[in-house]
């Protein structure tokens, strides 16, 4: 479901993780990674488009699926999500220009 790569980040000589994610439907998206927070035994990801213009990123659970095999899937509870939304923008975001979704 998700494969990851890197990729160079210009004129900066350090690399940026790259995670392609594939909808229900089929469609594959690239994100970064702008970061990863552990809470409750959870790990959470903070993903931003590839194409992102608007400065969003979105949240993620990691988990696995039936096969064993490692998924990232949106928080559907929402004071859950909130708490972890916050935790990223407190933590990881206060100086960047990301709105999370």
């Amino acid at each position: 479901m998700a494969e990851d790569k890197k990729l160079p980040v210009e004129d900066e000589g350090d690399y940026v993780d790259i995670v392609t994610l594939t909808d229900d439907e089929g469609n594959d998206t690239e994100f970064e990674v702008v970061g990863t927070l552990e809470d409750g035994g959870k790990l959470y990801y903070a993903l931003a488009p590839l194409e992102n213009e608007d400065g969003e990123f979105y949240v993620f659970v990691a988990s696995k699926d039936e096969n064993g095999d490692d998924i990232l899937s949106t928080v559907d509870d929402d004071e859950e999500f909130d708490r972890i939304a916050d935790m990223f923008e407190d933590e990881l975001f206060s100086e960047a220009d990301y709105d999370v979704q």
